[in-house]
């Protein structure tokens, strides 16, 4: 399913914005432009060995610039029109976005018909990395790092929606696009997709719906209202794959079980169940109330009405009284 920005009228236009001066001068401050010869000799021309993944955006890769810095660049697969508004929303919109849980963008490359991003280098990758196909030789994040990283991509999501200017709706929330650096703080990526905030006494935007299969939600994807409570949802779907460990949509499971919300909901629903969605790999090993309680957030914002979600705020408030409990 895709997204395109609609005509607008009940949000502000994220091209007006950071086009202003304000968004010019905190661009200019912030991106190096690097040419593409320049990228091509940190990566040692995109070698296979510097691969860090590929996916329908492009491919990433592991380089060394000229000054020593080592980070991630992306290559894109620019797509029509749409294609490229999203490599330069994503330039420009991380151009004016700084927190401690938002990556970080060093730079750009536009030569030509090449589009590349410069990011700092997160040593382990996405939560999807490290918290799926895990390896048997492999440690599986414990329960206290699962909260530090939902806490930590929470409070960046409290950044976006209450605290930047202008706030952001993120609207493509997933496990791949919450990036984690050696200590396992969260740092949200890819603002490809992302849309400035209703202002005055509008509740959503409207927009073709994009976002990816699984963490949409109902609203947005039926149609096409885009609010903070969408993120919300998604952020919800990240919470559950947090706890259970599942993907949020994962055709090798038996019908019926494709979908992890769909799968979630007798348990959401049931407080004597909540242990049960817990993550196999897990072993028991976690204090039961402060599990309970991050079952409890999830259903919370994964209702199915966006009014009955609870505000990012209350969010970050609730999963630090929960990694209380647990550590």
């Amino acid at each position: 399913m895709g997204c395109f920005r609609g005509s607008g009228r009940k949000g502000r236009d994220l091209g007006v914005f950071i086009m202003s001066e304000k968004g010019r001068e905190s661009m200019s401050q912030k991106e190096r432009r690097f040419t593409f010869l320049e990228l091509s000799k940190a990566t040692q021309n995109f070698r296979e060995g510097n691969l860090l993944g590929r996916g329908g955006f492009g491919s990433v890769y592991k380089g060394r610039l000229q000054s020593g810095q080592v980070v991630a660049v992306k290559i894109l697969n620019i797509d029509g029109h749409q294609g490229k508004m999203e490599f330069i929303m994503e330039v420009l919109l991380l151009g004016v976005l700084h927190h401690p849980n938002v990556v970080n963008l060093v730079g750009f490359c536009n030569d030509g018909d090449q589009r590349l991003l410069v990011y700092d280098y997160m040593k382990m990758g996405s939560l999807e990395d490290c918290l799926f196909d895990v390896e048997p030789d492999q440690k599986p994040l414990d329960w206290s790092t699962r909260l530090k990283i939902a806490e930590g991509a929470a409070r960046g999501l409290k950044y976006l929606h209450c605290e930047a200017s202008p706030t952001v709706i993120h609207s493509d929330l997933k496990s791949s696009n919450i990036l984690l650096d050696r200590d396992f703080n969260a740092k949200l990526s890819d603002f490809g997709l992302a849309k400035v905030g209703p202002v005055g006494d509008n509740t959503h935007c409207s927009t073709k719906v994009m976002g990816t299969c699984g963490y949409c939600a109902p609203e947005y994807q039926m149609s096409g209202k885009l609010s903070y409570k969408s993120d919300i949802y998604s952020f919800g779907v990240v919470l559950l794959e947090l706890i259970t460990g599942r993907r949020a949509i994962d055709e090798t499971k038996k019908p019926g079980e494709h979908s992890l919300v769909v799968w979630s909901r007798p348990f959401l629903k049931d407080l004597s169940r909540f242990v049960q969605l817990a993550d196999p790999l897990l072993q028991g090993r976690f204090q039961v109330h402060s599990l309970k309680y991050a079952v409890a957030v999830t259903g919370m914002c994964l209702q199915e009405e966006a009014q009955f979600r609870p505000s990012i705020q209350d969010v970050v408030e609730a999963l630090k009284y929960i990694a209380s409990l647990a550590s």
